[in-house]
């Protein structure tokens, strides 16, 4: 790269600028005198090889928009998992222009793979350099381009062929898929990343969501910092429709419901192991803290070694052909070895805090979201003790849940705790801790992956030991309903809830409290 005397400089147009009063003399290089290329910049603010509409078959993506001024677009054909054919158009700035014409080319021809090891850094180092003011443009351009790919991604199409011990890693952008990533990297596998896009929602704390756009861009900037491949897997209508609706639907008839049950269980496991299939990888990589055990039957999801960060009970729902297709490399790692991994490699993320939220409730909190999205607002009913007689006035049922304490709003002598919520009557049944106490659990939906017979214990919570506990000897398979006796009372069995059934260690079922 050379620096470049700003007086020799000359006059940079783009499309849509014309020669006059406002542009006259203009040069990029005399407002930014900085080390780039001349050459390659202006190679590019001109180069039109690519320049038109999208072809009707095309996967097209865009980047930018009103708010900027700036509008990057890109249209990529797709035949037997290469680009084809590249199409752009670009409005604003010259350095926009130049960024979508460059990254138009390094794509042209490439496979869907190569095309997305495409980050901000190379678009820059494709237009020898761009002054710190510029870069945006190299964003937009791949930004525009990553859109593309993920239409692409969500298409049926085959990928790629399959490859020599290539793995899929679910990176959401946080330090443990990060870890996962880098660890299958060490060891000398084939990586590519995925990155689902879940949820976008303006009052939604994008930094906090695991899903967000924001997790994407994150997600995608670690993913390239360590050579690897990264596509995004847009699955938000589906979320929306199957495990938002069903969260929504749950609190107006007085459950708890737990969605990341759902969401891993039917949602975004299932996507990803299909993409990974098209991509020709053999498994899907995650980031949890769970392990996968055999007996005679075949996998079963079993708890991780560091038990305090433990996920096996939300991937509870999986079924256990797909366990086939999956690897956790933190199964036998705790917390903080993960971040003393991350930090040792200098990953950016590695002191990156937890959500503590569900994705889509990041930053408004869960009573803001009922309002908004279900319109279960203030709704004045009755607090009722065990025999039904009134103690008191409450707010709306949905925002109690059963083993509740805190917020009835009722004195007592004795601490009162949520029995029951009625939602068509909008009652909440409060009564003391002995009173939560139950032996008897009925559930609904139930999935047994082995015989009845064999259930020694129950999970009943996220963060709750195993209860010692039994279920008739039924068959496996689904069941509409069935009733778990437990041998030690439990407090709050919440409706909606997931019931986690055990054999030993395995997790042989699943059910919805009802």
């Amino acid at each position: 790269m050379v620096l470049w005397d700003p007086e020799e400089a000359p006059t940079l147009f783009f499309k849509g600028s014309k020669p006059g009063a406002a542009t006259a003399g203009w040069s990029l290089f005399s407002v930014y005198p900085v080390r780039m290329s001349r050459e390659l910049f202006e190679h590019y603010v001109r180069d039109e090889a690519r320049l038109g509409p999208p072809p009707d078959e095309a996967f097209t993506g865009a980047a930018g928009g009103a708010a900027c001024g700036d509008l990057s677009r890109l249209s990529l054909v797709l035949e037997e998992g290469r680009i084809a054919a590249v199409s752009f158009d670009a409005e604003g700035c010259g350095a926009t222009r130049a960024a979508t014409a460059a990254v138009a080319e390094m794509v042209d021809g490439e496979s869907v793979v190569d095309a997305a090891r495409v980050g901000i850094d190379g678009v820059e180092e494709a237009l020898g350099g761009l002054t710190p003011a510029k870069r945006h443009a190299a964003q937009l351009a791949a930004d525009a381009l990553h859109r593309a790919l993920a239409g692409i991604a969500a298409s049926s199409e085959r990928l790629a062929a399959p490859g020599d011990d290539r793995v899929l890693v679910a990176m959401s952008g946080g330090v443990d898929s990060a870890v996962a990533a880098l660890l299958e990297r060490e060891r000398g596998a084939d990586v590519l990343a995925v990155t689902l896009k879940l949820w976008a929602d303006p009052e939604t704390d994008g930094a906090k969501a695991c899903c967000s756009p924001e997790a994407v861009l994150g997600a995608r900037a670690v993913a390239h910092s360590l050579g690897i491949p990264h596509l995004t897997l847009d699955l938000e209508e589906e979320f929306r429709r199957r495990v938002v609706g069903a969260f929504l639907d749950g609190y107006g008839a007085g459950a708890t419901p737990n969605p990341c049950i759902v969401c891993n269980g039917e949602v975004r496991i299932a996507a990803m192991v299909d993409l990974a299939e098209r991509l020709g990888a053999e498994p899907l990589v995650t980031g949890h803290y769970a392990r996968i055990v055999e007996d005679e039957a075949g996998p079963l999801l079993a708890a991780g070694s560091d038990r305090g960060k433990d996920q096996s009970y939300m991937l509870a729902a999986l079924p256990p052909p797909m366990l086939e297709r999956l690897r956790f490399p933190l199964t036998e790692l705790s917390k903080p070895e993960v971040r003393e991994i991350a930090a040792r490699h200098g990953l950016s993320v590695a002191k990156k805090p937890e959500s503590q939220d569900l994705c889509f409730l990041a930053g408004q909190g869960k009573r803001r979201f009922l309002r908004r999205h279900a319109g279960l607002g203030e709704r004045e009913g009755a607090v009722l003790d065990r025999s039904g007689r009134p103690i008191g006035r409450h707010r709306g049922q949905h925002n109690f849940t059963v083993g509740q304490r805190r917020g009835i709003g009722v004195s007592a002598p004795e601490a009162l705790y949520v029995l029951a919520t009625d939602a068509a009557e909008n009652t909440v049944t409060v009564g003391t801790r002995a009173d939560l106490a139950t032996t008897r659990v009925r559930i609904r939906d139930a999935v047994l992956h082995r015989d009845g017979g064999r259930i020694d214990a129950v999970r009943l919570r996220y963060r709750s030991i195993p209860v010692p506990a039994s279920i008739p000897p039924v068959e496996s398979g689904r069941h509409a309903e069935l009733e778990i006796a437990l041998d030690v009372p439990f407090d709050a069995a919440s409706p909606g809830q997931a019931a986690v059934l055990l054999s030993g260690e395995a997790i042989v079922g699943h059910g919805t409290i009802a």
